[in-house]
């Protein structure tokens, strides 16, 4: 019974995960790690493991729909949570800008007489309009979408296998190349994993129905595993396959790469279906996303983290938090100045700080509980934590130089906020509860 509970939870978030994303950006990766992309999503995988390990010693300890600011807040200290929190804000408000970037990347790819910037405006202006208006993508939708996406991705490694066996033999499937080459190393390799995370984005939101679930204990730190074992499984066996058809990592343009190597494996027809169900995958998930991140801002206004005037009101007339979606609008024209590679990054910098402070939670967890007279396995609570916390605070460190500096940028504005909301640090900050409670609602 709780292994099918597991399998539940499974499906349902590995339809956020959005699968075909690693063919999205595997022009980006290939070109970091000099034809390793399948290495770099092993190394991604195993840092999320160990991070999805620490999830599920906290779910396990707080059996309520939480979050990573949840942790961190009741573990560790509340304005460290604070902060985690407003990295994690940085996802949920610049996610959109990277969806609308790579969706305006592969259709500019193919026409290349209109500019990217106009791609870009018009992912903006339509998913804006459908979500004031309250328009919903239902449920059923996203799983259809999902299906179709998995559909596409069997069809992609099916042809890419016909290929490789056309030009190589059945011999030419197994290769090392893939993952270690003469242009690759293990700083690029690093470097590309840091970037490979972004398809892991929403593995952990497992955690935020662990009210829904029955024997949560259990059932949610076996599935947020096998949610991180999976999509890591399609990302290393698609990447790998498309490596063996294109080796190397030089592209005539590594933003829209698949959509080439989707017209060599399969022609014209092949090719349209396969830009059609990125573009698609990526308008649907920029309408969810976009919305999420409003409802996160609307939440924050209720709980006066941000200006309750401006972000904590609704329309009257639609009913929908109509500046806020202008404000991720906004956000959004960023994409127009940026490329994949660093705007992945700069999301990546959110996640990495929030995954290595949940490892870190861990521990401080079983200090507290160990001076409150409890024993909890040292190897699951100290030794596999702080693995974790380090693997994914070097990753880290390898992201964008640029990426880095606006990510920082990003946290001392949130220490800012936070001085200003404290009286300069002199009171607590305030429990974000609403907020807490949009970002569970935001990921299920």
């Amino acid at each position: 019974m709780a292994w099918r509970e597991s399998l539940v939870l499974v499906l349902f978030r590995l339809a956020y995960l959005t699968p075909i994303i690693v063919l999205g950006i595997f022009g980006i990766i290939a070109e970091a790690t000099g034809g390793a992309a399948p290495a770099a999503y092993l190394v991604a995988l195993v840092a999320i493991l160990f991070t999805a390990h620490s999830y599920g010693r906290m779910a396990i300890a707080y059996s309520v729909a939480g979050s990573a600011y949840t942790y961190v807040r009741r573990s560790i200290d509340p304005r460290v949570g604070f902060l985690v929190g407003w990295a994690v804000l940085l996802d949920y408000l610049f996610l959109t800008m990277v969806i609308w970037l790579i969706g305006g990347s592969y259709l500019s790819a193919q026409l290349p007489g209109i500019p990217i910037g106009v791609w870009i405006v018009g992912f903006i202006v339509i998913t804006t309009l459908l979500n004031i208006l309250g328009i919903k993508v239902a449920d059923k939708a996203n799983y259809v979408l999902m299906a179709f996406q998995l559909l596409v991705l069997v069809f992609f490694v099916a042809l890419a296998i016909g290929s490789v066996v056309s030009a190589n033999g059945a011999g030419g499937l197994a290769s090392g190349q893939p993952f270690f080459n003469d242009t690759a190393s293990f700083a690029t390799i690093s470097a590309g994993a840091a970037i490979a995370a972004y398809s892991f984005l929403g593995f952990d939101a497992v955690t935020t129905l662990t009210e829904e679930t029955i024997n949560p204990r259990r059932t949610v730190p076996r599935a947020i595993m096998l949610v991180a074992l999976t999509g890591g499984g399609i990302f290393v066996v698609v990447s790998y396959v498309t490596q063996l058809v294109h080796p190397g990592g030089v592209f005539e343009d590594s933003a829209s790469a698949a959509s080439s190597i989707a017209l060599q494996i399969g022609g014209q027809l092949f090719g349209a279906v396969f830009l059609a169900g990125l573009v698609v995958a990526q308008f649907a998930s920029g309408l969810a996303a976009q919305a999420s991140a409003s409802r996160l801002l609307y939440a924050m206004g209720r709980d006066s983290v941000l200006p309750k005037a401006i972000f904590g009101r609704l329309s009257e007339k639609f009913h929908t938090p109509v500046v806020n979606l202008v404000v991720t609008g906004i956000v959004g024209l960023i994409a127009i100045f940026l490329d994949v590679a660093t705007s992945t990054s700069f999301i990546n910098f959110g996640a990495f700080t929030a995954f290595t402070l949940v490892n870190a939670s861990v521990v401080f967890h079983y200090v507290r509980q160990r001076r409150a007279g409890q024993q909890l396995n040292p190897v699951s609570y100290v030794v596999v934590p702080v693995i974790g916390a380090v693997i994914c605070a070097y990753l880290l460190s390898q992201l964008d130089s640029n990426a880095i500096t606006l990510g920082v940028s990003w946290l001392v504005l949130g220490i800012v906020v936070l001085a200003l909301i404290t009286r300069g640090f002199k009171a607590a900050p305030p429990e974000m509860t609403a907020t807490e409670k949009a970002t569970a609602e935001a990921a299920s």
